[in-house]
């Protein structure tokens, strides 16, 4: 687990700066229904964000998040892993998220991504469109650049950038090759599964297929850093932050 269930992001909020949210429920492309929850900015940019949440699916660490992103301009979607085996329905605490997330597949997974971002695109389909994703999310984001989606960046907090999970795409350091938009990783140099050679590796193969990207790694961070209840690592959630503002900003 990421987060303890009652984690926040370590972000400030802005007052007046997000507008209404709502919870909403998407439909991919295979009939699938899922739910989203959605942000939206009192002045918008012309970014959006879809947030990828860690092995729990959505929940208000998310909705949280993107709230925070609204609130600097950037329309944002939190989407639910669980659709297909969870329905749409209430969670307990308790929820077995677990035995779901091992049912996840590839291409269920890009198929409720391509439906947040159609959702996005509905009433400004010149908007840039921005993954952004924590622990399990953070390989998401990273393997939307791969599937035709048309971002303008990919942002992994802590992604494992090795294994083939969800299945069936094969690694985001195998995907390199079809990397189409800038990536941003932030790592932590603490994280005992994501090993500086697996880091090393992933960036290696960016270089190799031309893809431009920044990989910061903070040394003396451990994994799920980007938690306010961590207050020791607080300086390294506000550089992550500011990093990931700036990078939309770049390519927005």
């Amino acid at each position: 687990m990421c987060f303890p269930p009652d984690s926040v992001p370590p972000i400030t909020p802005i007052a007046g700066g997000s507008g209404p949210t709502r919870r909403i429920i998407l439909e991919a492309v295979d009939g699938n229904r899922l739910n989203a929850f959605e942000a939206f900015p009192s002045q918008p940019s012309n970014a959006a964000v879809i947030v990828l949440p860690d092995v729990r699916g959505l929940f208000g660490f998310y909705e949280q998040l993107a709230e925070r992103f609204a609130e600097r301009g950037h329309r944002a979607v939190a989407i639910d892993y669980f659709g297909r085996t969870a329905g749409l329905g209430e969670r307990p605490e308790e929820f077995d998220f677990m035995s779901h997330v091992r049912e996840m597949t590839f291409d269920g997974l890009t198929a409720d991504v391509a439906a947040a971002a159609e959702h996005l695109k509905g009433e400004n389909g010149d908007v840039k469109i921005f993954t952004v994703g924590f622990c399990l999310g953070g390989s998401n984001a990273w393997y939307q650049a791969s599937t035709g989606l048309g971002l303008s960046g990919a942002i992994g907090f802590y992604g494992h950038p090795g294994r083939d999970f969800p299945a069936g795409g094969g690694s985001v350091t195998e995907r390199a090759d079809r990397i189409e938009c800038p990536i941003l990783g932030l790592m932590a140099g603490l994280d005992q599964n994501i090993t500086p050679d697996l880091v090393g590796a992933f960036a290696e193969a960016l270089t190799a297929n031309g893809v431009e990207h920044e990989i910061v790694t903070y040394d003396d961070a451990p994994h799920s850093f980007f938690d306010r209840a961590q207050e020791q690592y607080a300086d390294e959630s506000a550089d992550a932050w500011r990093r990931v503002l700036e990078f939309i900003d770049s390519h927005a």
